[in-house]
């Protein structure tokens, strides 16, 4: 289970990271579950034979999700943040992250069923937040919305944010 990156993040799942894994390796391209370590004795967290670690890439990311005993729940202190081309990548990414549960939260951020959170990010974002004169309204524009609109991102930018 080793890992061709100096630092992997390492994610807490209560007994569901293998599910996780596969949810989450099923969404992105460049994604798959390398490694599936199973606990050779029973521990906190899985019984002899259980899935204890696994290795997945997400977007050619690596990562781990250890199943581990009830622990600290994900908190927005840690998210995944998506860069998205255009609109209907952020809907799509948007529309199965909170599927099964998951929840919109506010400003393009949002909770998995898993409790994970996540910002689905239109890549001319940052363009528009960092304008001198534009990006405060582009900033007000986004602190209302739930799901990023980038078109409503752009009206904003060119002072149109009521039409």
């Amino acid at each position: 289970m080793t890992s061709n990156q100096k630092i992997t993040p390492c994610l807490w799942f209560e007994g569901n990271g293998l599910e996780a894994a596969k949810f989450y390796t099923s969404i992105f391209p460049n994604s798959n579950i390398r490694d599936v370590h199973h606990a050779k004795a029973d521990t906190p967290g899985s019984k002899e034979g259980e899935p204890l670690m696994i290795a997945f890439t997400l977007a050619g990311q690596e990562y781990l999700a250890l199943n581990g005993p009830p622990h600290d729940q994900f908190n927005d202190a840690i998210s995944l943040s998506v860069t998205c081309e255009d609109q209907a990548e952020v809907d799509r990414y948007w529309e199965v992250l909170t599927a099964g549960g998951g929840k919109p939260v506010q400003c393009g951020w949002l909770k998995d069923k898993f409790g994970l959170s996540w910002q689905i990010v239109p890549k001319v974002l940052p363009e528009l937040l960092s304008h001198p004169t534009k990006g405060k309204q582009v900033m007000q524009a986004m602190m209302q919305m739930v799901k990023l609109d980038i078109a409503g991102l752009r009206r904003a930018f060119d002072g149109k944010a009521g039409s």
